[in-house]
């Protein structure tokens, strides 16, 4: 057996731990997907996380009684982290996602935690900005979406023309002016502030990955500014540390994660040097006390490894703990239960499963028992009601 050092347990009567040899075998064990944890305030029942999922079912950005369905089906999860949701009109980018800035969005996401709470769930939400990823028919007043520069994503986004989710090319960004920036932080820091005594949720996660705007100002690929917030390192990382460190002033960084993908190139953006950028941020992040780190490995939804653009997670989760980072340790994409075991072994702490959720609101038990999964029907993924939403069987 093995502990969590990977060196075998002695159970020997001179143990310096002065227990029985079987009580040295049992702290010896090996944690499982099904113990409970903590991850700052954040009190879990086991290590397997629900992770962001886009829907788009909340019309004029309110969440709805179908979200409430959904998230309480799924409320076994050790912590739910919800779809993503914009801290602010601009920061919107997918028609009929759900919003943090009106009294109604707020109202609408109270009714899913308190659903989620009364089965036991723990829940946090993802604060989102997508930045560039936008488009006009979706911004206010039908203004340009924002980005660090000037330059268009080359991806798209998703409109409802006719009843119908559309996707459609993302329209041309304009560079925000640099007095616009402390107005996006405090959005990230009301939005906090109103997720948790507002809507009732346990935490939040700031989005920080996957192309959106924390991570386009981080990346080379997207950022080609001259001044404060573009060139160095240190420059391109100090939206993201303003903005946690505003959130983390609002609520505790107890009640904080943040997520991070250092190499996948989903929405148009790559870095021409990852490691050294996200041993950086995640220097900056150790003193702040968040809750957890959710890293994303390789490419969103595709491989785990990338050849032209390889980083070494464990070299960056000891950065992190060098510097004094005590939050749990997140990994996803493409887990399933050996390979979520495996990392466990290897030093992770918590494991997010995405596309499973989908289908299989019973993920936990379904693991737990290694029963078979639920196919999702990728026709329902995005838009729509009911179907393919809150009708997938459980286990009987």
């Amino acid at each position: 057996m093995l502990c969590l050092g990977g060196k075998r347990a002695r159970a020997t009567h001179g143990s310096m731990t002065g227990l029985p040899p079987i009580l040295t075998l049992q702290k010896a064990r090996m944690s499982t997907l099904f113990d409970p944890i903590a991850a700052g305030a954040l009190q879990l029942s086991n290590r397997i996380v629900m992770a962001p999922l886009t829907r788009n079912r909340s019309p004029r950005a309110v969440p709805g009684e179908l979200g409430v369905t959904y998230y309480r089906q799924r409320a076994s999860a050790g912590l739910i982290v919800t779809e993503a949701t914009a801290i602010s009109h601009q920061g919107q980018g997918y028609a009929d996602v759900p919003g943090l800035y009106g009294a109604d969005q707020l109202a609408g996401w109270r009714r899913i935690t308190d659903a989620v709470h009364a089965e036991g769930g723990r829940i946090v939400t993802q604060l989102w900005h997508v930045g560039r990823v936008s488009h006009v028919e979706l911004q206010p007043d039908g203004g340009a979406p924002v980005a660090p520069s000037a330059i268009a994503a080359k991806t798209k986004t998703v409109l409802i023309r006719d009843g119908v989710p559309t996707f459609v090319n993302t329209s041309e960004p304009r560079a925000l002016r640099l007095d616009e920036l402390p107005g996006i932080v405090d959005d990230y820091r009301r939005a906090a502030r109103a997720a948790v005594e507002e809507a009732g949720f346990d935490g939040v996660e700031i989005h920080a990955a996957n192309g959106y705007l924390i991570d386009q100002f981080l990346k080379t690929g997207s950022n080609h500014r001259d001044d404060a917030y573009g060139g160095s390192i240190e420059n391109r990382a100090r939206l993201l540390l303003e903005a946690t460190r505003a959130v983390v002033e609002a609520i505790g960084g107890d009640r904080v994660g943040i997520r991070l993908s250092p190499v996948t190139p989903a929405n148009d953006v790559v870095d021409a040097d990852p490691q050294p950028l996200f041993e950086h941020v995640l220097r900056a992040l150790g003193p702040l006390g968040l809750a957890y780190i959710h890293v994303i490995e390789g490419a969103t939804g595709g491989p785990r490894d990338i050849a032209d653009r390889p980083f070494d997670y464990a070299a960056a989760r000891a950065t992190y703990r060098a510097a004094g980072g005590t939050g749990k340790w997140m990994v996803n994409n493409g887990y399933d239960r050996a390979l979520a075991e495996q990392a466990l072994a290897n030093g992770a702490d918590l494991i997010a499963f995405g596309k499973p959720f989908i289908a299989n609101p019973d993920l936990v038990r379904r693991l737990r028992e290694n029963a078979p999964l639920n196919e999702a029907d990728r026709s329902t993924f995005y838009g729509g009601g009911a179907q393919g939403y809150i009708d997938y069987p459980a286990l009987g």
